[in-house]
């Protein structure tokens, strides 16, 4: 049984390695400047959430029952099924931002059944079940931004696209990482098993070239997606968030390229914080730019979205 005073409270362990892992690693802008004032602090209260579901799902001290049953009792704090237990601060301030915004709760159940399966499931046998993973472990964070900036749930589809494009880059980089931290991996095993490999191969100081026609293969895939999400800033009624998208865009798109090119067994495959802001404003200011064109083709009409309060 779980005390509610250390629920949100990853192990000692867990705790040094987030601490050194978010030294600056970030791929992607995480709540910027780009996002309008007024919504910035939902953001930081869905990533915070997210954060904390993620520390517990990761965390290598506890026990699979133990991981479930931490996130089934986050899972009742931000649905509303428990308001008192005191240390789920992160889960209750995520259903006091949904109340204030008037969003609902499911894409933070979504992403808690990514995390659920997170604690149970340590390998996927084809990119489909990759692929349906990536639709609760990353689709609901850009689907709550769309909702919160009021945009249409039509737009649910090019946004899915860029997530799960992300949520494949950052397996890639971090598939040793992963591997021997978690005994976790998300390089799908048929891939894996008509190269003649196993999972072991990712322990490697670098990529082989079998494990190298692997990765290129699943960067095939993030490719692929990243077309289907091109259009996604063009979509957008709100400028700050297809500024943002199309920053985000660009970035995923580079690295992208350096996976192919650079090898993330022997290095870190990452932006430089100058390339990651150069990157980043190319993108941003690409979207601003059209945007400014006369005749543009604007978003699609809102008449299905939630409310979320206005454009920004």
């Amino acid at each position: 049984m779980t005390r509610a005073a250390d629920i949100e409270t990853p192990s000692a362990t867990k705790a040094v390695k987030v601490a050194a892992k978010r030294a600056g690693d970030e791929n992607f802008p995480v709540g910027s400047r780009l996002i309008a004032a007024r919504l910035r602090p939902h953001v930081a209260a869905f990533y915070a959430f997210a954060r904390a579901a993620d520390d517990i799902a990761d965390d290598p001290n506890r026990s699979a029952p133990d991981k479930l049953a931490r996130l089934d009792r986050v899972e009742a704090a931000v649905t509303g099924r428990d308001r008192d237990s005191p240390d789920l601060k992160k889960a209750h301030l995520m259903r006091e931002s949904l109340a204030a915004t008037g969003l609902t709760d499911k894409h933070c159940v979504d992403i808690l059944t990514a995390f659920k399966q997170d604690a149970v499931k340590r390998r996927y046998d084809d990119w489909s079940g990759l692929l349906a993973y990536c639709e609760y472990s990353a689709n609901p964070v850009g689907r709550y931004l769309l909702d919160l900036h009021g945009e249409s749930r039509k737009d649910y589809a090019a946004s899915d696209a860029l997530c799960t494009a992300l949520q494949v880059i950052n397996h890639l980089q971090d598939a040793q990482a992963d591997y021997r931290g978690l005994d976790r991996v998300y390089v799908p095993l048929d891939w894996l098993g008509a190269e003649g490999l196993d999972v072991t191969a990712l322990d490697e100081p670098r990529l082989d070239p079998a494990l190298r026609r692997v990765f290129d293969k699943c960067l095939d895939g993030v490719d692929d997606l990243l077309v289907a999400a091109r259009p996604l800033p063009r979509l957008l009624e709100s400028h700050r968030l297809a500024m943002e998208s199309a920053a985000i865009l660009r970035l995923a798109e580079s690295l992208s390229r350096r996976l192919r090119k650079d090898d993330p067994l022997a290095e870190p495959v990452r932006h430089s914080k100058l390339a990651f802001a150069g990157t980043a404003l190319v993108g941003a200011l690409g979207a601003l730019g059209w945007r400014a064109l006369p005749g543009r083709r604007r978003g699609d009409a809102h008449k299905n979205a939630p409310a979320g309060g206005p454009h920004g």
